[in-house]
């Protein structure tokens, strides 16, 4: 038996599909008008009246830092101009100072004759060779104090001037008047005028002032005049020493040598001894003596004393000596005391200094 069909069945089917594809075209439609007035709210919100204003403030902040930058190069330029025509003044001032100063010299080289040029020239040498002099001469300490005199003044070369402090004795006693024992006793008697003028205290002046004219003129020194006792030659400076520099007071100490008067004994141990108080001690001695002292510690040997008595009281003033000074001895030989050059030389020998005997024309 055939089935029958319901009444209405296939309608139902066909509206039922319409209205699923109806749905699905709305809700497409619908989707497509919310995103169209999403984009036109997004770009209506991107283009308002703050965002104008804002593009507005930026463009007059740009233009007003374009203005400031321009004015400050303006002014740059301007202070550059200034500059340049204050140097174009200044070039052209000492252009005309040199033209007057071209000028004024081929105005004084046409006045100056040929004779005046050539004397000007000389000067200039000489002035050059006098500079070249006093240079060789403070390289050796030659420019302390000059002497004058035809002697044979390098005799000496053996002498040492090394050191930084030098000490000069120098034997003021009766004997420094002569060689020989006979014109000594014939001095004693005479005016001190007399004395000072002997030939030998004046070549053992000629002595010292030889020495200190050699001496290194960063160095110090003193002078000592001894006979039965010892005192400085410069009144005041005992005890001290002097900058060999100070050429005012060395030509004192030369001028205040020349009234020392030659007179009495000789005491060596108190001349020794006074070495040991200067401070610092001396780097050298130099000691010009003719001969053995005739005194020791206890005073005088009565009227004569022996050759053997000499020897024993130099022994006993080499004591006094402080350690370590270089002794350097200068010799005049007083006739009747042939021990003195063996005794000298053996204490030179003994501190490392040296011993000599000069000629008479020295220096």
């Amino acid at each position: 038996m055939a089935r029958r069909k319901r009444p209405g069945s296939g309608s139902a089917l066909s509206l039922s599909f319409l209205d699923v594809m109806s749905c699905g075209l709305g809700a497409v439609t619908l989707l497509f008008l919310i995103m169209k007035h999403n984009a036109e709210a997004h770009v209506q919100r991107e283009v308002t009246p703050d965002f104008t204003a804002s593009e507005v403030r930026l463009l007059e902040e740009e233009i007003r830092e374009g203005l400031e930058n321009l004015a400050r190069t303006r002014n740059t330029i301007s202070d550059i101009d200034r500059q340049l025509v204050e140097a174009e003044g200044l070039a052209r001032r000492i252009e005309e100072e040199r033209r007057e100063t071209a000028a004024l010299i081929e105005q004084v080289t046409r006045e100056v004759n040929d004779a005046e040029l050539e004397a000007l020239k000389s000067q200039i040498r000489q002035l050059e060779a006098q500079k070249q002099e006093l240079e060789a001469q403070a390289k050796t300490g030659e420019d302390v104090r000059r002497i004058q005199g035809e002697g044979r003044q390098q005799y000496l070369t053996g002498l040492k001037l090394s050191g930084s402090r030098h000490l000069i004795l120098v034997d003021a006693s009766a004997s420094m008047l002569d060689d020989t024992i006979v014109n000594v006793l014939r001095f004693r008697n005479m005016r001190d005028e007399v004395k000072r003028n002997a030939e030998k205290w004046r070549r053992t002046l000629r002595m010292v002032e030889w020495l200190v004219a050699r001496l290194p003129p960063e160095s110090r020194y003193q002078v000592y005049a001894f006979n039965t006792d010892t005192r400085a030659v410069l009144d005041g400076t005992q005890g001290q020493w002097l900058e060999v520099r100070d050429a005012a007071k060395l030509r004192n100490l030369m001028d205040r040598l020349k009234t020392v008067v030659p007179e009495g004994g000789t005491n060596l141990e108190k001349a020794f001894a006074s070495a040991g108080v200067l401070k610092p001690a001396p780097d050298n001695i130099y000691l010009i003596t003719d001969g053995l002292p005739t005194m020791g510690s206890g005073g005088g040997r009565g009227t004569t004393v022996s050759a053997k008595q000499r020897l024993k009281i130099f022994a006993e003033a080499t004591r006094a000596l402080p350690s370590g000074v270089a002794v350097n001895v200068i010799l005049t030989p007083l006739e009747g005391d042939p021990d003195a050059a063996s005794a000298y030389w053996r204490l030179a020998q003994r501190t490392r200094g040296s011993f000599m005997s000069p000629a008479r024309d020295w220096p």
